[in-house]
């Protein structure tokens, strides 16, 4: 089977379009992926077996909506022609396309046309994230507008899959049918988060947070927070690893309240090298601020991959959050105190027995929870739509009729 993946993001730092892809790849399906690149990536690399053809450059920093929506629609326009002149060639069976946006999905219109069956997946709901991003009011215009190409974009899918359970309750609200969609959240990926017997011992107490720089994350409310507590906690040091339109602010307020020396900033780092240096974290952080209604509801990534790694993990108590974990696994606080979050930070760092207390009930959930298991439903999902695709059942027909011929 042929399939392709499309998707607005940077393919090696995306795990969750990492794992459709090699879970397709290792049962021997052709995958090739349509993605970001940054200056200086190869235009085309193979991946662990998987065709990565990067057809943009892009830095994440757009502080307008204009210049966003230009380098989307740029991207569009790339992916539906080579998409096409691809499938043309050699015919794809599925076209899964990753939003947001949720438009891309238009960029597989001919492969449609020809027989293939297209897989919306909803990575973050695009009206709720584009208002966060660019502080966009729900009676705009635009706001609107982003709801109408919401339910075109899942009718002209075949099937819609949607990071989490808050987002499905939504998407059925107003723009999908239950029997079109599926819930997948974000597992680890097994191959880079899991326990490590090797972790590196140094005097130094690592926080960490890796990811989007991006307001609704919270991150100023954790350098704050930090800033309240580092003096009552030597040896203790604050790591950041990301990039995002919020950096340059966060550098400054740093700077600001005297943590240099004891607050660290870092580029973009691959999967395998974050996740490495994830593992060797003594407590992470997750402090996404509940009052953004799309920080509120977006599932984080990054508390199941610090559970697969071992390594505890403080969150702000957003809905999403709350709704699939609870104190037995997480520290909660309350999401924007930022007097409790620097509150919480020294007590894990006091006490061991706690971090280790909620270790082991992260250790628990996520091997309850785990890609393993999903990744057959996902198998099957992609089979089930190609059986009833009309060039399927074309050839089923024409097998019919013709028996001796192959």
């Amino acid at each position: 089977m042929r399939s392709c993946m499309i998707t607005h993001s940077f393919y090696e730092t995306d795990t969750r379009v990492m794992q459709y892809a090699n879970a397709l790849r290792e049962r021997g399906d052709t995958v090739d992926v349509l993605a970001l690149g940054r200056e200086g990536s190869a235009r085309f690399e193979v991946i662990d077996g998987i065709n990565v053809f990067r057809l943009q450059t892009r830095k994440i920093n757009e502080k307008t909506r204009l210049s966003y929506l230009i380098r989307i629609l740029r991207f569009l326009l790339t992916c539906s022609f080579v998409v096409a002149k691809r499938h043309l060639s050699k015919r794809y069976e599925v076209i899964h396309v990753h939003s947001v946006p949720d438009f891309l999905v238009f960029s597989a219109i001919v492969p449609k046309m020809f027989g293939a069956r297209v897989i919306l997946d909803i990575h973050d709901i695009l009206p709720e994230f584009y208002a966060s991003k660019f502080n966009l009011s729900k009676k705009s215009w635009l706001f609107k507008l982003l709801l109408l190409s919401e339910k075109i974009s899942v009718r002209f899918s075949d099937h819609v899959i949607i990071a989490n359970d808050l987002w499905l309750s939504r998407l059925l609200l107003r723009s999908a049918r239950p029997g079109k969609c599926s819930v997948f959240i974000n597992y680890p990926d097994e191959r880079f988060f899991f326990g490590r017997s090797n972790r590196t011992t140094t005097d130094k107490f690592v926080i960490i947070y890796p990811g989007t720089l991006n307001k609704h994350q919270g991150v100023d409310l954790a350098v704050r927070a930090f800033a309240q507590v580092a003096e009552k906690m030597p040896g203790a040091e604050f790591q950041i690893y990301g990039e995002g339109p919020e950096k340059p602010a966060l550098m400054r307020l740093a700077r600001e309240l005297g943590l240099n020396g004891r607050l660290a900033f870092h580029d973009f780092l691959s999967v395998s090298e974050i996740s490495s240096l994830m593992a060797d974290a003594n407590l992470a952080v997750v402090p996404k601020r509940a009052s953004s209604e799309f920080g509120n509801e977006a599932a984080s990534t990054k508390i199941m991959e610090f559970m697969s790694l071992g390594v505890p993990v403080i969150v702000s108590r957003t809905k999403v959050d709350a709704f699939y974990h609870d104190a037995s696994r997480v520290r909660f606080f309350e999401s924007e105190n930022v007097a409790e979050l620097a509150e919480t930070m020294l007590a894990l760092w006091q006490d061991p027995v706690l971090r280790q207390k909620l270790v082991a009930g992260g250790l628990k959930y996520v091997d309850l929870n785990s890609w393993k298991t999903k990744k057959l439903e996902y198998l099957h999902l992609v089979d089930t739509l190609c059986l009833a695709s009309p060039a399927r059942a074309s050839a089923a027909k024409t097998a019919v009729e013709m028996p001796g011929k192959k």
